[in-house]
């Protein structure tokens, strides 16, 4: 069974997933169009990882530095959960473009290059956004790209980390 709850946030409605013990979902709710329910056997429940999770997200819209994060819980490649443990460790207030996250990877696997695009992909299917910060990864020379969300949102939440190149 997956569980989901919503959190009014600056950016809107966000929709929480849970499998019942750990997050595994955040998702961006549009105006008069919420969020798909992560499976047809989805419960609207208040959860201790909803609990943590709305902690989390309180703490982060104040402009603050989370020193927690709540239990997560994935579901991808070896590649994808890589991108995001390498996502994970980007500071808040800071950012990494896809080169130097690609750059990371390469380096770990012993070959003189990896694709940024391949990067970009993974990013791209993060499916806990904020918590495992993909708005932190920009292009090349700081351009802002590549934010699912919209690019809107991904200002937003650089300007509260002050971290907008």
């Amino acid at each position: 069974m997956d569980y989901i709850w919503h959190y009014d946030s600056p950016l809107g409605v966000l929709s929480l997933e849970s499998d019942g013990t750990a997050l595994t979902g955040i998702r961006f709710d549009r105006p008069g169009h919420p969020a798909d329910a992560p499976g047809s056997a989805c419960e609207e429940k208040w959860l201790p990882v909803f609990d943590e999770t709305c902690r989390w997200l309180d703490v982060y819209f104040s402009g603050a530095a989370p020193d927690f994060t709540p239990k997560l819980k994935v579901h991808a490649s070896p590649f994808q959960e890589r991108v995001w443990e390498i996502l994970l460790t980007i500071p808040f207030g800071k950012t990494m473009t896809y080169g130097q996250a690609a750059a990371i990877l390469a380096q770990e696997k012993g070959l003189a290059r990896m694709s940024a695009q391949a990067v970009g992909g993974a990013v791209g299917r993060n499916p806990i956004p904020l918590i495992i910060p993909c708005h932190r990864v920009i292009g090349a020379a700081g351009r802002l790209v590549g934010y699912t969300p919209g690019l809107d949102k991904k200002v937003f939440l650089l300007q509260l980390e002050h971290s907008l190149p």
